[in-house]
């Protein structure tokens, strides 16, 4: 049986697995569209005097790290859903390191089939990197979880 935790927890596991599925339901434009537009966000906030240069010249910037911008993104959705699947799983019948272990499986297999997805959808493709990538992201969102869990635990024996 779910506790309340486990129920909000698993509701925000699928809202992220919804937001994923609709960033990868955008085909090859919109994608690089909004990739460019995070490209060019990080120029105005790291590159001093960027809003001064040419306008040529920041979208070359953006596309310069689009590539970079597109793996991260990758990595920290998936972080963030590892460590949301984490706290779904944990609970009396799965301790710490199982939870940590579901987490991270199902997360990966939520990356397989989303890699899967993208065959479908125009200009996309299923990429093995991406998956790596993907389930990194999903192991260090549930490691992280483990010791952040593992530090609370720690302080509240303390205070008993």
């Amino acid at each position: 049986m779910m506790n309340k935790r486990q129920v909000i927890f698993g509701i925000l596991a699928i809202a992220v697995m919804v937001m994923i599925f609709g960033f990868s339901a955008k085909n090859a434009d919109e994608s690089t569209e909004e990739s460019l537009e995070v490209g060019m966000t990080i120029g105005k906030v790291t590159v001093k005097d960027f809003k001064k240069l040419p306008y040529p010249e920041q979208v070359r910037f953006a596309e310069k790290i689009d590539h970079m911008v597109r793996k991260s993104a990758h990595f920290l959705e998936y972080t963030v859903l590892g460590f949301i699947l984490f706290f779904t799983f944990y609970g009396e019948k799965l301790k710490r390191v199982k939870a940590g272990i579901f987490g991270w499986i199902t997360g990966t297999l939520y990356a397989v089939t989303d890699e899967i997805h993208q065959m479908f959808v125009p200009g996309r493709a299923c990429m093995f990197t991406d998956v790596c990538i993907d389930s990194g992201g999903v192991l260090t969102g549930t490691l992280l979880s483990v010791l952040i869990l593992g530090i609370i635990l720690a302080v509240r024996h303390r205070k008993v």
